[in-house]
C-alpha cells in the first residue's frame, strides 16, 4: 500500500468515525491530524464530549458499529468501558477520544496537540 493510498483509508476511517459521534450526538467533534507531530503513531487523534456517560457509552458503541459496517474493524485497543468519563478506541492510524463534558475540560487533550491541524465538525 502506498503512503497515498494509506493516508486516504486513515482519512476515511477518520470521517466514519465523525459519523459514529454525529448519530449519537456527540458534541465539539475535532479531528487532529497528528501526521506532522513526531511523537505520535496515529495519522488522527478524534475527539468529541458527551453530558452524560450513558452516552458516552452510547457514542463508543455507534462509532465501533460504523466502523464495522465499512472496514470489517474492531478496535485494536479499548480503556474505559467501565466508567463512561473518558473512552478510548485505538484504531491504530485513528484513536478516538470520547469524553464526559467535564473530564474533557479538565484533561484539554487538544491544547497538548497544539501543533496538529484541527478540524472541526457540526455535532447532527
Amino acid at each position: 500500500m502506498s503512503k497515498k493510498e494509506k493516508t486516504e483509508l486513515s482519512n476515511k476511517l477518520a470521517e466514519v468515525v465523525v459519523h459514529g459521534m454525529q448519530e449519537k450526538k456527540g458534541h465539539e467533534i475535532v479531528k487532529l491530524d497528528m501526521r506532522e507531530i513526531n511523537a505520535t503513531i496515529s495519522d488522527y487523534f478524534v475527539i468529541c464530549h458527551a453530558d452524560s456517560n450513558i452516552q458516552v457509552n452510547a457514542i463508543a458503541k455507534s462509532v465501533e458499529d460504523e466502523v464495522y459496517k465499512v472496514f470489517k474493524q474492531d478496535p485494536w485497543h479499548k480503556e474505559g468501558q467501565g466508567n463512561g468519563e473518558w473512552i478510548l478506541l485505538d484504531f491504530v492510524d485513528v484513536v478516538v477520544h470520547i469524553f464526559k463534558t467535564e473530564t474533557r475540560q479538565h484533561y484539554r487533550i487538544e491544547d497538548l496537540w497544539g501543533d496538529a491541524k484541527i478540524q472541526s465538525y457540526q455535532s447532527a
